[in-house]
């Protein structure tokens, strides 16, 4: 073979190297990055080096005959990944979560991720961090966070994603899971998202520069909820290597609560399926219901051919309209024996039998309360010193001995509940690398209209800011967050100890501090605060000991420490509805505690035009 065939012959071979190593790699087009996914080809955009690939759908759209069902993956290489607007998931409007409208917005088409990594990753393997996001699985999108800075400053590599929310996220009715099978016949379709996104990760991260190996979860509030439901869930098994709840719970429900109806036909759960339906469309639901109870299985198909076909939105306003304020009280997590464990996440978490012994993280927040507490007109009162044409009002506490004594009782019994019994699970399954903290920083400006250290302290969700750097909060967020040397040491710490643990599963603050290891003996968890106060410290505590420091403490009316009792009692974990009625010697059966609550709102909303203050 002459030298000219082999000269060509060898430049034949460069170029078909070339373009079938472009499927894999990262090709760089100025400030763009074309990456294509088993889902299609995504261009990514350059922003202060950090590149961010936007609205990478992950499954198939759960819409039509595909709604309430475990997702599907989708496998289109070959198409061309368009960036989209308005694809959170069906919801309620909410600054807070991110979303803007009014009313019910979003979509069902909405199973979309983010992907960010530092500029030039081609080449490594970077640590890869899951956020998954809070608002209580009933609101929040993937990109009301930006961790730009954690990403430039630490160099790991960040997911954030979508997944269903409320009644389309989380539903059981026999109409569904009757006619199913195998992981169609779960309720927790939110969750089973979840999981989807971290296999679409484990598959196609790599092209990104990410590792497959070294998948970190981690989310706040419902999203530490999440964290701690697929680290009990049999179906997490491999999916990730590290785990960190940030102020997570583990509230679940049985099937029967998520029906809204007992074996007996007794009313359960207000915004039980069975019930929300009879209220959305009477007639219409009543008529397919009779039908189907006649005759399942003749009508089994039409029965749920029906729900299929009920208005997204139109679903979610009913279930708004009958729920008020009792949101919170939506079935969500649902122990249905396929994604959940039959008796709940903290049976999950004591039974998951070393799952890869992988390291985990979990933590709450000094003051968890205060933000939903500190704006309650039954706590605070407000004027407006600059007149109502400024409408800025000034906040001072009506009883601020009965708002400390509501915020710690709720906030210890968030840490007990949240924190330290999940890791004594987790440690029965024979885990052995697990750490705790409490986030405490409160280092915030008093003003003329507020005193915010105290009225808000370390609050709910406050530690995500110091992970992402991003100190946007309102009109109030320069008193919460004041510029200075406080609260950079404060974002040091936190992104140091979240970045080192994604790296190596060792969590360190990169202060003079080892980070001890939690066990169920000394409970030692780690202060995160300013570098004066950071520091280790251990905390026994039980909810008896928790509620009897209620019931002798001079503060408040009877009736007001059985509605603190009762919020302790029934939030954050499962509903502990015998022990309520049996604390005190049975004191608060006297009251109907659902009247009184209202009454309350009724009463504020009838003196002041609304129970709550705008923050």
């Amino acid at each position: 073979m002459n030298q000219k065939i082999i000269n060509e012959n060898f430049l034949i071979t460069l170029l078909c190297l070339f373009v079938l190593g472009s499927c894999m790699n990262p090709i760089q087009h100025g400030n763009l990055l074309t990456i294509t996914t088993s889902s299609g080809v995504s261009q990514g955009t350059l922003n202060k080096n950090v590149v961010t690939w936007e609205d990478i759908p992950y499954a198939i759209p759960p819409v039509g005959d595909l709604r309430w069902k475990a997702p599907r993956a989708l496998i289109s290489p070959e198409s061309n990944i368009q960036p989209q607007d308005g694809n959170g998931c069906l919801q309620e409007a909410s600054i807070y979560a991110g979303i803007q409208g009014e009313g019910i917005v979003g979509q069902e088409d909405c199973l979309y991720l983010d992907i960010k990594a530092p500029v030039n990753n081609s080449n490594r393997m970077l640590p890869v961090m899951f956020w998954i996001h809070g608002g209580g699985n009933t609101s929040g999108v993937k990109d009301y966070y930006d961790f730009s800075e954690l990403i430039r400053e630490h160099q790991v590599m960040v997911i954030t994603i979508n997944y269903r929310l409320g009644p389309m996220g989380w539903f059981t009715h026999p109409a569904i899971q009757g006619l199913q099978s195998e992981i169609d016949k779960a309720s927790n379709f939110g969750t089973l998202d979840i999981m989807e996104a971290l296999k679409w990760v484990q598959t196609n991260i790599q092209n990104f520069g990410g590792d497959p190996e070294n998948i970190t979860i981690f989310g706040e509030s419902a999203g530490g909820n999440n964290v701690l439901s697929l680290l009990a869930s049999p179906m997490g098994n491999g999916l990730f290597h590290k785990a960190i709840s940030q102020s997570g719970y583990t509230t679940s429900f049985t099937k029967e609560e998520a029906l809204g109806l007992n074996q007996k036909g007794a009313v359960v759960n207000q915004l039980g399926s069975d019930l929300v339906l009879s209220s959305f469309d009477s007639s219409g639901y009543a008529r397919i219901k009779n039908l189907y109870n006649q005759d399942p299985h003749k009508y089994a198909e039409e029965y749920q051919r029906y729900l299929r076909s009920i208005d997204g939105k139109a679903l979610l306003e009913t279930y708004e309209k009958i729920s008020k304020d009792t949101y919170d009280r939506l079935p969500l997590l649902t122990r249905d024996g396929i994604v959940t464990h039959i008796n709940g996440v903290s049976a999950g978490l004591a039974n998951s039998r070393e799952k890869n012994n992988i390291p985990v993280i979990a933590g709450s927040n000094k003051d968890e309360l205060s933000l939903w507490l500190g704006s309650n007109r039954y706590f605070v009162n407000t004027s407006y010193p600059l007149t109502k044409l400024v409408p800025i009002p000034k906040i001072e506490f009506k009883r601020k001995d009965l708002y400390k004594l509501w915020v710690k009782t709720r906030s210890q019994g968030w840490k007990l509940r949240g924190v330290d019994e999940p890791l004594m699970e987790l440690e029965k399954a024979g885990y052995n690398s697990l750490y705790a903290y409490r986030f405490d920083w409160d280092d915030q400006v008093s003003s003329y209209f507020a005193d915010f250290p105290n009225l808000i302290g370390a609050a709910h969700g406050f530690e995500i800011s110091f992970i992402t750097g991003d100190f946007k909060f309102g009109p109030i967020g320069r008193y919460v967050y004041p510029k200075g040397e406080l609260r950079n040491q404060m974002k040091e710490t936190m992104m140091q100890a979240w970045a080192s643990f994604a790296k190596t599963g060792i969590p360190t603050t990169g202060k003079n501090q080892e980070w001890k290891k939690f066990d169920s003996q000394d409970r030692v968890f780690m202060k995160l605060d300013s570098d004066e106060y950071l520091s280790l410290d251990k905390e026994i505590l039980s909810l008896e000991f928790i509620t009897e420091n209620v019931r002798l403490s001079p503060v408040g009316t009877l009736l007001e420490k059985c509605l603190l009792i009762q919020e302790t009692f029934f939030n954050i974990g499962d509903y502990f509805k015998d022990e309520f009625m049996k604390w005190n010697q049975g004191a608060c059966k006297q009251f109907d505690m659902d009247f009184e609550r209202k009454k309350i709102e009724t009463d504020l909303i009838e003196e002041y035009g609304s129970a709550t203050v705008n923050l």
